[in-house]
């Protein structure tokens, strides 16, 4: 079962922004190679740690929200987990993912029988 999950990464921002853009694509690629559809990519700039994580003091940070199930979800964890450009990173499953056409008409009409 496919769910919906937001995954939030702190990159490394010690580099240029230019270097930083060619990470989050290079991420979202393997998201996809994982079995991920990526419908949506946050960039959230820049931001500074409230204690220091390893001698640096802030971080870039990149939410994708993603849909897949939890064995890809559980592969793209232990792959990021070996990335060095990853510093931090967070999983929120956010439920089932929502039926397309009209398969979320025939779901909306049994709800309401219900």
């Amino acid at each position: 079962m496919k769910n919906r999950y937001e995954i939030l990464l702190a990159l490394n921002a010690a580099g240029k922004e230019e270097t930083n853009k060619d990470i989050i694509e290079r991420l979202e690629k393997s998201l996809a190679s994982e079995g991920a559809q990526v419908e949506q990519v946050q960039r959230l700039e820049r931001r500074e740690f409230s204690y220091p994580h390893n001698k640096l003091k802030s971080a870039y940070f990149v939410n994708y929200i993603v849909t897949a199930d939890s064995a890809a979800i559980a592969k793209i964890r232990t792959k990021l987990t070996l990335d060095e450009e990853v510093i931090l990173q967070n999983y929120l499953r956010k439920g089932a993912a929502k039926p397309a056409g009209k398969a979320r008409k025939a779901a909306k009409k049994t709800a309401k029988a219900a």
